[in-house]
């Protein structure tokens, strides 16, 4: 998905606050396997992602637990250090070759103090990852593991077949042989 239509969908700009935007965002080519966000360090970046798709993990001992995926038209917000300029929990690493826009927090808070617009589009990007968060946990704590992967398959039929069985079973806190035999019956 392009990029200004990504933050129109957020919340409407006029043509002048959306080039604002658009000026400090940096478009990048990234690889396969890269780390955009790393655990235990204050991001300093908000990352829409236009092609590709992402995954955001926390470390737990031994093993990696699959919290989501990022697909394109998705934001990718490490919400503690975009609200608190604190060390993040997740990780945040690329599945494929993707073509991501950076645009830093503090230019994007600089432009948040000029236009109250923009600002009440920052807010509103922080309302819908805080309601993505919030779907995340109702799922997981109300939905069962097929439930959850028949949701995944609605948001990303045709990408979900790009994805690593084990990161999918990771995300739905089921074994790969549980995923086998969730996805036999759908």
């Amino acid at each position: 998905m392009e990029l200004t239509k990504g933050i129109q969908q957020i919340y409407p700009l006029v043509e002048e606050d959306m080039d604002k935007i658009i000026a400090i965002a940096h478009k990048l080519c990234v690889s396969k396997g890269e780390i955009l966000i790393q655990h235990q360090e204050v991001n300093k970046y908000i990352y829409f992602l236009e092609e590709g798709i992402c995954r955001i993990f926390y470390p737990k001992e031994e093993k990696e637990v699959v919290l989501d995926f990022c697909f394109p038209g998705d934001i990718i917000l490490p919400l503690n250090s975009y609200v608190h300029s604190l060390p993040t929990y997740e990780i945040v690493d690329t599945l494929e070759p993707c073509v991501i826009y950076r645009i830093s927090i503090q230019e994007l808070q600089e432009l948040y103090a000029s236009s109250l617009s923009i600002a009440n589009w920052g807010r509103k990007l922080a309302e819908l990852e805080t309601l993505k968060i919030e779907a995340r946990l109702m799922q997981s704590l109300f939905k069962s593991a097929s439930e959850r992967y028949t949701e995944l398959l609605k948001k990303a039929p045709k990408l979900l077949q790009r994805i690593k069985l084990g990161y999918i079973a990771s995300y739905l806190g089921v074994s790969q042989v549980t995923l086998s035999r969730i996805r036999a019956e759908i």
